[in-house]
Formats: C-alpha cells, structure tokens, sequence
C-alpha cells in the first residue's frame, strides 16, 4: 500500500465516514444553537453594560471594568472548568452545554463592551451638547444620537471577535458538549480511525468559512 492509499485509509476512510456522518451533522446542528445563543446573549450584555457604564457612575464603572477585565485576562477553557466542575460545589449543577454556553458569552460580552465603549466615546463632545441643546435628555441623546453612530464604528472589530470566539464552541467537548468535535471524537474513539475528524473540519468549514467571508464584507461595507 502507497503512501497516498495509507493517507486515504487514515483520514478518508469512506466506510467509517458513512457510517459517523449523521453524527457530524447532529453536532453541527448543536454547534450553530451553541454559537446562535453566545453571539446573542453576549452581545446584548457588552452593549448593556457600555450604555450602563455611560452614565458615569464611579462605583457602577468600577465595577464593570473589572468583570471585564477579569473575563477578557481568564482562557475560556478556565471559565468552562470553572463553571461545569465549580458550581457543583454549591448545589448548582450546569449541563455541559450551560456551561460553554455561559462561558463564552461572558467572553464575548468583555470584548464586546469594550468594544462598544470605545465605539462611545469615539463620538465627539459636541455631538452630545448638540443634541443636549435641543431639549433632548441624556437617555434620548444616548438612544437617538450617540449609539446609532457609535455602533456603525464598531461593527467591523464587533464582526471579528464575535467570529473569534464563536469557533471557542469546540472547547465544549471537554465537558462532553455534543457540539461537531464533540462527536468526531467520540466517533475516532468507537472506529479506531481519524476520519471522522476530517468530516468534523469540514463541517467547521460549512458553518464558519461563510462567517468569515460576510465579516470581510462587513469591514469593507463600514470602514
């Protein structure tokens, strides 16, 4: 046997990739639900917390920057472990899936509210004490005319960290998540074969390579 066949048999064997497809699939179909739920949740918090922390409150301000700052210095993996293995200990006892879900979209949210803000406070002074001028309060000027021009800024860093951390799904298997690696792994360990993992790249390719290419627009569209 050639080196090409020995290749193919490895990591293109036809027959255990027949049989684990439908497997690939599902965990597909987890990994978008996983992914849907993270870039929602977590982008809603980080814009929250940005229009929270504009109030200028010193305490409330205090506060968010160090949630933040912890979730953005913690590896998502730490807070996965720490969720699924940690809150056990006090009668909370999170699915896998909880667990992914929760970290991730508190990693999100810190990059995001950054995010956010930086898009906030780019949006001169004078657009603020226009808008004040007009008899508009603090809250219409926010709604009405800052953040309508602070998110047009951050779209394009938004489109890739939101991509960057939408792909952490994969660190799901760890705490047994059936999301795609999940269930590639689990399928190399019943067959004895890699193969498996090649259909689960490719069904990672499905699902992100359109991502990355709508980000790209996405930047040139806002730059």
């Amino acid at each position: 046997m050639g080196g090409w066949e020995r290749f193919a048999e490895t990591f293109l064997n036809a027959k255990v990739m027949e049989r684990y497809w439908p497997d690939i699939v599902a965990g597909l179909g987890t990994t978008i639900e996983l992914a849907a739920l993270i870039v929602l949740s977590g982008l809603a918090a980080g814009l929250a917390l940005a229009v929270l922390r504009s109030f200028g409150v010193r305490v409330v301000n205090w506060a968010i920057v160090f949630v933040v700052d912890l979730f953005r210095a913690l590896p998502p993996l730490v807070i996965i472990v720490l969720i699924y293995f940690g809150l056990p200990s006090i009668d909370v006892v999170p699915s896998g899936f909880v667990s992914t879900w929760l970290s991730l979209a508190l990693v999100l949210m810190a990059f995001s509210e950054e995010i956010f803000w930086a898009g906030i406070t780019a949006i001169p002074r004078g657009q603020w004490e226009a808008a004040r001028s007009t008899g508009l309060g603090f809250g219409e000027t926010l709604a009405h005319v800052i953040l309508p021009q602070a998110l047009r800024i951050t779209i394009p860093p938004l489109t890739n960290r939101t991509i960057a951390i939408t792909k952490g799904t994969a660190l799901g298997s760890v705490v047994a998540v059936t999301e795609i690696l999940g269930q590639a792994s689990s399928a190399v360990s019943n067959s004895y074969n890699p193969s498996p993992l090649t259909l689960g790249a490719a069904a990672y390719l499905v699902l992100f390579l359109p991502v990355v290419i709508f980000g790209r627009w996405v930047e040139r569209k806002f730059r």
